[in-house]
């Protein structure tokens, strides 16, 4: 009752600031993890949570869960096909490369073992354009930035959700987990996936069958709902199967997609930010003050070098132009995949949980605060009446260092 309590009212608050929220450094993601952070154990104590507690575990899946499906019906194969060159660079080359670099950096700077710095690096490889909101949503900024980076966080958290699971296994060594085992766990739920949805649309199509106007949105929602019950009920990966289940929507179902896309926008945003006030009653000052000075240079290595490294090599040759290349080294905020992936393996128990998911958290929190608070002056370069003197010196500096002209040709 507490933590409902606590939600609703920081939802209210978020929801009158919103206007605000848009046109400032101040972010919606900032005021829930904070909110949490203060109402949680380590402040005033409002709320009682641990990473054992049902309520962590069952918030934090159903919300991928609603994440990833929205997400997948964000790009469906058409949309892939129509602009693919970019994004493609960017999880080709650039998810795996960040990937690597993370891996590296825990490795050589914390001390992490190999398959546990390749675990950390595959829990943070994933993106979140919500910490990024006021440039993926300005109409002023290049299309084509708005859609590599939409694109890109659509698809990368499917995309990493594999090396998770596989690389937490290997760190388990639970001889429970096979990897035959694992890998139908997979596949089934890319199976559920694209079976479900594409059956009901299917006899929705027949003319035995009408949906309604006002129940149109309830259509997918009934879709996500199966795929999630059979997944449960056949221990499939749940989140693989959602992924699945919203491309296969997106491709087949555009009249479904249209009719879910801003209720399903809504309850996936709810539910992101109602797990994120848990992820912040979660940390304390106490978590904070025992971190290391290797962690602290961990997660800012991890968010300063290993994307914008991986980004610059995976564009080489693309034409981007520097400023939009700028920006998308930048925004690789880590968000609440990486948050849903940190608590699997702080809840798996395995040897180097807590100091993955200290590493995790760690640099998921300085992540939204960085990022989240970054975004409109970013958004704000694309407009020169509205751009400060001291950023467009930063630009200057940018374009040279990339050797780049601040526009140039390219084709998506």
């Amino acid at each position: 009752m507490p933590l409902l309590l606590v939600f609703a009212v920081v939802l209210l608050i978020a929801v009158l600031l919103s206007a605000l929220a848009h046109r400032t450094v101040l972010s919606t993601a900032v005021v829930f993890l904070l909110a949490g952070f203060l109402a949680g154990d380590g402040v005033l104590g409002f709320v009682h949570v641990d990473a054992g507690s049902p309520v962590v575990s069952s918030l934090a899946e159903l919300a991928l869960f609603a994440v990833l499906f929205t997400d997948g019906m964000r790009v469906g194969w058409p949309d892939l096909r129509s602009a693919w060159r970019l994004p493609g660079r960017a999880l080709g080359l650039g998810l795996p490369l960040t990937l690597l670099v993370t891996a590296v950096v825990a490795r050589y700077v914390v001390g992490l073992g190999w398959v546990e710095s390749l675990l950390v690096g595959a829990i943070l490889a994933p993106t979140d354009p919500v910490f990024a909101s006021a440039l993926v949503g300005n109409d002023k900024v290049p299309a084509r930035l708005r859609h590599l980076l939409n694109v890109e966080s659509g698809v990368n958290d499917g995309l990493a959700l594999p090396f998770v699971v596989i690389l937490l296994a290997v760190v388990a060594h639970d001889e429970h987990l096979h990897a035959l085992e694992i890998g139908w766990e997979l596949l089934l739920g890319v199976a559920i996936g694209i079976i479900v949805p594409w059956v009901a649309i299917r006899l929705e199509r027949t003319r035995w069958f009408a949906v309604s106007q006002q129940y149109a949105p309830l259509n997918a929602v009934a879709i996500g709902l199966l795929v999630l019950a059979l997944g449960k009920a056949t221990h499939a990966n749940l989140f693989l199967a959602a992924f699945a289940a919203g491309i296969t929507v997106a491709t087949i179902g555009h009249k479904e997609r249209e009719a879910f896309e801003h209720f399903g926008e809504l309850v996936a945003e709810t539910l992101k930010l109602a797990a994120l006030l848990v992820f912040g009653a979660l940390l304390s000052p106490a978590f904070f003050g025992g971190i290391g000075w290797t962690g602290w240079l961990f997660a800012v290595l991890a968010l300063v070098v290993a994307r914008p490294v991986a980004l610059w090599l995976s564009f080489l040759r693309s034409g981007l132009a520097a400023r939009e290349q700028l920006a998308a080294m930048w925004f690789g905020p880590k968000g609440f995949a990486s948050v849903v992936y940190g608590l699997l393996v702080l809840a798996s128990g395995v040897a180097a949980a807590h100091n993955i998911f200290t590493l995790v958290a760690l640099t998921i929190v300085l992540s939204i605060v960085l990022h989240s608070s970054t975004d409109i002056v970013v958004a704000r370069s694309f407009v020169p009446e509205l751009m400060p003197v001291w950023q467009q010196r930063l630009e200057t500096r940018g374009r040279k260092l990339l050797g780049r002209r601040p526009d140039g040709p390219i084709a998506d």
